[in-house]
């Protein structure tokens, strides 16, 4: 049976669920595409989780094939959770049809998300990551008519800062020593979006500040 995904404020989403879990929107931009993973995908994505240089500001030291295995394994067993909480996606670059990294939005209370993303370094500097964080801000409010987005940076990450400035964010502040990385304590610079904020930017109407969700727009 179809249904629309449920919050558990009552809100509704523009997903529909069927036997086979949440249907993801289409989420291409100029140079990237955005899908669901596949097992055939680990030793591409292995080649982003494995590299020191493309962990160097994530919060977990590279992984091992096996490793990047079981996560893609527990992102196939998660996607069929309803309601789904996690939408963790391929980056696919549609030229070459090459999965280059990954993208992920984490659902939270509150109709709220964060969302990350990693990309092999041969990939930076290219606009793929603006574009990637670009989609799934689509898909957190266009979709999941979600209200607030946040994300969280090393602070010595400057590009990932200003990539979060340059789609509309605003820098909320620092959480001292929040995670562990490496055996050392790291800081994490705070970047987060409201959905007016977002359809402003956009130019779609504004919601209402009561907490109704605008329709989507497809």
């Amino acid at each position: 049976d179809r249904g629309i995904l449920p919050y558990p404020d009552g809100h509704s989403a523009s997903l529909t669920v069927s036997s086979a879990g949440v249907t993801l929107p289409t989420l291409t931009a100029a140079a990237v595409r955005l899908r669901e993973f596949t097992l055939g995908d680990v030793d591409a994505l292995h080649r982003v989780y494995g590299d020191p240089e493309a962990t160097r500001h994530l919060s977990f030291e590279p992984r091992s094939r096996d490793q990047v295995a079981e996560i893609i394994e527990g992102i196939l067993a998660r996607r069929a959770d309803v309601p789904r909480t996690e939408y963790a996606l391929a980056i696919e670059r549609p030229d070459t049809v090459e999965v280059v990294g990954m993208a992920r939005l984490a659902l939270g209370d509150y109709r709220s998300g964060q969302i990350g993303f990693a990309l092999r370094p041969d990939q930076w500097r290219k606009g793929l990551g603006r574009q990637s964080v670009e989609l799934l801000l689509r898909l957190a409010f266009d979709h999941l008519s979600l209200h607030r987005v946040w994300g969280a940076s090393a602070p010595e990450n400057r590009a990932s800062c200003q990539l979060m400035l340059s789609v509309g964010m605003v820098e909320e502040g620092r959480i001292r020593d929040h995670l562990r990385v490496n055996g050392q304590w790291r800081d994490s610079v705070v970047h987060s979006i409201l959905e007016e904020e977002w359809h402003r930017r956009c130019g779609h109407p504004s919601p209402s500040r009561s907490g109704t969700p605008q329709p989507a727009v497809e």
